[in-house]
């Protein structure tokens, strides 16, 4: 009966039900504890899982942007921008209301009126406008149409639409870099490109240097990000009266280069004649003070178009610095001024040509055979290699070494250009020592040729060839001044102006091997060389044909140099010529004339030199006024489009015009096809440019076939047939 009494007492629900609402009361009020203790903590730290709560609610109702700073200009020695900043836009539409407020509309309300003031702006027409202002999206974009857009453009789209009160068309800018001269020393100034396109990655935005110059001054050039913080609804607007926290962007300093804009812009053409005639594998061009080491022009190829990157895939190598090879007989111009420097040079002895037996190995002149007995002077003239063994003999090869030193062969000019080369100068063996005497057996860059060559140009002392003349502070109107930079070789005043006088017997002597380099009214100091190439996989140098780097180098006048110019071209297709030294004399001969005669000039234009003009600014011109203007300033025009004003042009304001260049003037409305029988490629390239058609080549030159007829009415995004034949019809 007990054990009865107890298993009731036991299954009670009155006491269960005690016991369970006991337990319930002990654990609500412990999870209330630990809710209060929670909040308590939220509050009084303001974070969550290591979120600050407070930073973002200020992040939910403000909004902080960056104000990037404008890259410095790069510019020529007068002044004419050679990379320089620029702003493109991209067009969007929104077409969902869900970002609108009742009194702020900013979606595209009136599709109808939109497209009709926008098919008078880009190179889209009114019903391709419409078809996309109507389809089912939140926003749309006009592909290339609306792509890289100009601020005149955009600032006309944005004045109409604001008068006929029609909303819904936003603009998004970024910064770009511009190079209004196209191939223009192009690895030597460089490229500055945003690091991402990320459009919440505002930091990566900003322009870095890659390459060049670009590079090598970043940190001068690309100056201090700002930023701007203030208060938003949550509709993006500012709320009234909220303060602004600013911190203005410091904009970078511009740099002034030692580059003629006129004389640049004279070899880039030459060497682009040069390359479109011989096809070379490579070629160098260097002009230079050769008193101060100031360089005037530079160029090579391949090389890109700065602004649109077009043969950028063709080399990254600034072959300034970067191109290490073994010169060849110019080199034996050094050899010369060591010799009349040791006493060792007699013009007037003579020796036996064609081959001489040295260190194991028989070294031989370019005809094996010989001249027979001559003079070392005729050896000089000809280009004897047996004559420049026997001074490096007598001189002594201790002694050579010296002067292979003192030249700098081995060492890096220092030209703050990004992967600088410093060559070799190794001299081990016999044979590679006597080599060395007639340019084998080390490499050297072209920079290193030049401050090399300026030892004999400038009575004795080296100058170290450098392009930056002074970099300026738009902030605090400092200039900070480059200086020549000399060094003290072991070469004499006398032995200098013996070296150069010497060095016209290759121009006037009957045998002189640099006699294609004559300038009349001008008497210059030449070397040529032909140096061997060494090919890696058979371990020994090619042989034959054009597999040879051609060469020269000429300083002028001879009596008190001004100028040196040193041009290589590699491995040429002769293509009509008997020899690589006359490609390489359709560089040399105009460049150096040219150079000669603005040096006589006193630095000035003279009547019979480059006629130039500045371009004036066309922009919102009627086309009619446009292309009159260039005509009365005898300047070729192109016009692009239907319309009767101008809305975009190519050069930019400001800029010098050369040679007739060419003028690219776009109009509004719907686009049309210049007549570009005659262009160059790259004229080409600047419509596609500024106006998103693609062009497709076909052959190398100039255009001699258009896939549509002139003005024919042509949409962005369809590709565009073009034929280029090797000689222009202007040429022709």
């Amino acid at each position: 009966m007990k054990k009865i009494t107890k298993k009731i007492r036991a299954t009670n629900p009155f006491r269960n039900r005690k016991i369970i609402a006991v337990f319930l009361y002990l654990a609500c009020f412990i999870i209330f504890g630990f809710v209060a203790l929670r909040f308590s903590w939220i509050m009084v730290k303001g974070e969550i899982n290591g979120e600050d709560l407070i930073q973002n609610i200020d992040n939910l109702y403000s909004r902080k942007t960056v104000i990037q700073a404008n890259r410095g200009t790069i510019y020529d020695k007068n002044g004419n921008p050679i990379a320089m900043d620029a702003s493109s836009y991209k067009m969007v539409a929104v077409l969902t209301d869900k970002w609108s407020s009742p009194t702020r509309p900013q979606h595209v309300q009136k599709p109808e009126k939109v497209a009709k003031v926008l098919a008078k702006y880009i190179s889209m027409s009114e019903e391709e406008i419409l078809k996309r202002l109507t389809q089912e999206s939140d926003q749309v974009e006009f592909s290339s149409a609306g792509n890289n857009l100009s601020y005149d453009i955009v600032s006309q789209i944005q004045e109409e639409l604001d008068k006929q009160e029609l909303t819904g068309i936003n603009f998004e800018d970024k910064k770009t870099r511009l190079y209004p001269n196209g191939t223009f020393a192009s690895h030597t100034i460089g490229l500055a490109q945003r690091q991402s396109d990320d459009e919440d990655d505002m930091a990566y935005q900003q322009l870095k240097g890659i390459m060049g110059l670009e590079q090598a001054y970043d940190d001068i050039l690309k100056g201090t990000n700002g930023t701007s913080e203030y208060k938003k609804d949550r509709y993006g607007y500012v709320i009234p009266g909220q303060e602004e926290q600013k911190k203005e962007a410091v904009d970078g300093s511009d740099i002034y280069l030692t580059l003629d804009r006129r004389l640049q812009v004279l070899l880039e053409n030459v060497m682009d004649k040069v390359e479109k005639e011989h096809s070379p594998q490579k070629m160098t061009a260097t002009l230079m003070k050769a008193k101060t080491g100031e360089i005037l022009a530079t160029a090579q190829r391949p090389s890109f178009n700065g602004t649109t990157k077009e043969g950028i895939d063709q080399s990254w190598q600034n072959l300034l610095v970067e191109y290490a090879f073994e010169p060849g007989s110019t080199m034996k111009v050094m050899t010369l001024a060591a010799s009349i420097q040791e006493g060792t040079f007699h013009p007037n002895n003579s020796f036996m040509s064609g081959k001489v037996s040295v260190a194991g190995g028989t070294v031989h002149d370019f005809n094996p055979n010989g001249w027979g007995q001559i003079s070392y002077l005729e050896g000089l003239a000809r280009s004897s290699n047996v004559a420049f063994v026997h001074q490096v003999e007598e001189m002594g090869f201790d002694t050579w070494k010296k002067y292979l030193d003192n030249y700098g062969f081995g060492e890096a000019v220092g030209m703050n250009l990004p992967n600088e080369y410093s060559g070799s100068n190794k001299y081990e063996w016999p044979l590679e020592k006597v080599n060395t005497a007639f340019g084998q057996g080390l490499s050297v860059t072209p920079a290193q040729m030049m401050r090399a060559f300026s030892a004999i140009a400038n009575k004795g002392e080296m100058v170290k060839p450098y392009l930056v003349d002074h970099i300026s502070n738009k902030e605090t109107n400092e200039m900070t001044q480059f200086e020549p930079e000399y060094t003290k070789s072991l070469i004499s005043k006398e032995t200098a102006e013996k070296t150069l006088n010497y060095l016209t017997e290759t121009i006037n002597n009957e045998h002189g091997t640099a006699k294609g380099y004559k300038i009349d009214g001008y008497e210059i100091a030449a070397k040529t060389g032909t140096a061997q190439l060494y090919n890696p996989d058979t371990k020994q140098y090619y042989s034959g044909g054009s597999n040879y780097i051609y060469s020269v180098v000429g300083m002028a006048p001879v009596d008190d140099p001004d100028v040196i110019l040193y041009v290589t071209v590699q491995q040429p297709d002769f293509n009509g010529v008997g020899h690589g030294s006359e490609v390489v004399q359709k560089i040399f001969n105009p460049v150096m004339k040219r150079a000669l005669e603005y040096m006589s000039a006193g630095d000035e234009e003279s009547t019979d030199t480059i006629q130039s003009e500045t371009m004036p600014n066309l922009i919102d011109s009627s086309a009619l006024e446009a292309v009159a203007q260039m005509q009365n300033k005898n300047l070729n025009s192109a016009v692009i489009g239907a319309g009767d004003k101008i809305v975009q042009q190519f050069p930019l304001e400001g800029s010098t015009l050369y040679d007739e260049q060419k003028t690219i003037l776009l109009t509004n409305g719907a686009m049309t096809l210049p007549d570009m029988n005659g262009w160059s490629r790259s004229d080409v390239m600047k419509v596609a440019e500024m106006t998103g058609v693609e062009f497709e080549f076909e052959g190398e030159g100039y255009v001699s076939k258009q896939e549509f007829a002139p003005n024919s009415f042509i949409e962005p995004g369809k590709k565009v047939k073009i034929s280029l034949s090797p000689i222009s019809d202007e040429e022709e």
